[in-house]
């Protein structure tokens, strides 16, 4: 470069050998990048980068999850409970309860069940069913929030239709709350009362029945309502698989369900029984098993609550 060149241009030549020899930080860059336009800038006056946005971060640095007290990947985050899965069933054998569940009927008796006014299961077993008669029937124990897995079939000689033909249903809160148990197959009844609805209140999304003497199955999580007083703080919901097939998704109850009458909420306790309905029909029931969820969903809240 010539000795007369000016001061700006020695500078800027100053910079970029050092900048090459990696002698200066990253905001003199900056300064080379200006120089050139701006004549007479002082060298100490750089534009300093833009900040990148980020996430929050816990105490040593790294970002949580939105809403949780853990970090992404976190190795100290507790790790869920360990269970043993159930099996299919098939048409001829049915399969086997996941290790966590309670066993309500399996095949053998009906020794956790009574009739409803507290006398012994009316329902007869035969060749691993019960077989409804006489009278409903609830479960001995209580129960809140759960999933629900049980298989049925609908009588093999077909009699009536609408709602006489293989009628029945699964009651949650003793009674309150049903999802439909009817034979739908090739039998036209009013949507919201055929099998897989939640009866008096909303249809199911399709229509999966198998033929009369088929089993059948229904996977149900049904969250139970809470209240505070007479007030209802959380509705119920009902999410239902029938033969593999989402036909309620998460549901919101709006009551009790009633036969012509429009659904309305009464407070009652946390945990009630679960109810099969007898309605003059003999429908099967098989496989039945319960897995209460509040442990779990005690749990997960305190897994994911902001400290």
């Amino acid at each position: 470069m010539p000795k007369d060149c000016c001061p700006l241009a020695r500078n800027f030549r100053t910079i970029l050998v050092l900048a090459a020899a990696g002698l200066i930080a990253g905001s003199a860059a900056v300064f080379v990048g200006r120089a050139a336009g701006q004549e007479g800038q002082k060298s100490g006056q750089s534009e300093a980068p833009k900040k990148k946005k980020k996430g929050k971060k816990a105490a040593g640095g790294e970002e949580r999850i939105p809403g949780s007290p853990w970090l992404v990947h976190d190795m100290n985050r507790p790790r869920p409970a360990v269970i043993t899965p159930g099996t299919a069933s098939t048409a001829e054998q049915p399969g086997q309860a996941p290790s966590d569940a309670v066993v309500l009927f399996d095949g053998k008796d009906t020794s956790r069940w009574t009739a409803q006014d507290g006398s012994p299961c009316p329902w007869t077993v035969e060749n691993g069913a019960m077989t409804a008669a006489k009278s409903s029937i609830h479960t001995k124990e209580s129960f809140g929030d759960v999933q629900l897995h049980l298989e049925w079939a609908e009588p093999s000689e077909v009699k009536g239709d609408s709602q006489g033909r293989g009628n029945s249903g699964v009651l949650f809160m003793d009674g309150r709350y049903e999802c439909q148990v009817l034979d739908s197959y090739n039998n036209d009844t009013y949507a919201d009362g055929q099998c897989s609805a939640i009866y008096g209140q909303n249809p199911p999304m399709v229509n999966c029945c198998r033929p009369p003497g088929q089993w059948q199955t229904y996977d149900i999580v049904f969250h139970a309502p809470k209240f505070e007083g007479e007030k209802v703080v959380s509705p119920a919901t009902f999410t239902v698989f029938q033969n593999g097939v989402l036909t309620q998704d998460h549901w919101v109850v709006k009551g009790s369900t009633f036969h012509g009458r429009v659904p309305e909420y009464s407070p009652h306790e946390p945990k009630l029984p679960l109810q099969l309905q007898f309605h003059n029909n003999p429908v099967r029931y098989r496989n039945i098993w319960i897995r209460p969820l509040e442990k779990y969903e005690a749990a997960e809240a305190q897994n994911t609550q902001t400290k």
